[in-house]
């Protein structure tokens, strides 16, 4: 401000353009070497659809498909029954990532559900590796699954991803999925000591999820699903 003959006078602020506004790069930097999932605003999920959501880890931590681990994250997905709202009703564990595919009441209740849950395995995983801080990359990826065939593909995806990855399986299933609680298998599958083990995953409520799916057929134990198939 300046005076003039006693009075004050507002002055004149410069105008220096390239301030504010969209820029390049502008915005919250991504965690690992290139960007990750977009931050745009997520659609909405309607209660009939399920969703498969992808979560990745930072680089540099160690592999996931450890039976000490599996051990953790399955207690961590027994604690989220008691969410209400949202359900996991597959799960598979690969080396660097999970896959989920849940049911949630909304788009709000899909979002606090995956919060919830990813908070809960960076606490278990971190105390396992006795570290702190950060574990997963950038936000969750999901895609809602509309039809009865994405549905299938999906599950199929889920359930034999770790073949897809090139990991060296002995078993029938994949232990460090949730093949052997499901009931949509074309061959009969007999699982030792299932009975004795509370399952990690709940039955859906959807009707994609639960009956839909199904006028494709029951799902080979070898079938495998390529990405594409998601689409």
């Amino acid at each position: 401000m300046r005076r003039r003959k006693g009075r004050v006078v507002q002055g004149m602020l410069p105008f220096r353009p390239g301030r504010g506004g969209a820029r390049k790069g502008a915005g919250r930097k991504p965690l690992g070497a290139k960007a990750g999932v977009t931050h745009s605003t997520r659609a909405a999920l309607p209660v009939y659809c399920p969703a498969h959501v992808t979560l990745r880890l930072l680089e540099g931590l160690p592999p996931l498909r450890r039976i000490a681990v599996e051990t953790e994250l399955r207690d961590v997905f027994c604690a989220m029954k008691e969410r209400a709202g949202f359900k996991i009703v597959h799960y598979s564990i690969q080396s660097n990532h999970l896959h989920f595919i849940v049911e949630a009441s909304g788009k709000e209740a899909l979002s606090r559900g995956m919060q919830a849950l990813s908070i809960r395995i960076a606490k278990r995983l971190n105390r396992i590796w006795k570290r702190r801080g950060t574990i997963f990359k950038d936000r969750y990826h999901a895609q809602i699954l509309r039809t009865p065939r994405q549905v299938r593909n999906a599950i199929v995806y889920v359930l034999s991803n770790a073949w897809k990855h090139g990991c060296r399986i002995k078993a029938v299933l994949d232990r460090f999925a949730s093949g052997w609680c499901f009931d949509g298998w074309r061959e009969t599958v007999k699982v030792r000591n299932a009975d004795h083990v509370e399952a990690p995953v709940e039955p859906p409520g959807t009707w994609l999820l639960g009956k839909g799916w199904r006028k494709h057929g029951r799902i080979r134990i070898t079938e495998r699903a390529l990405p594409s198939a998601l689409a």
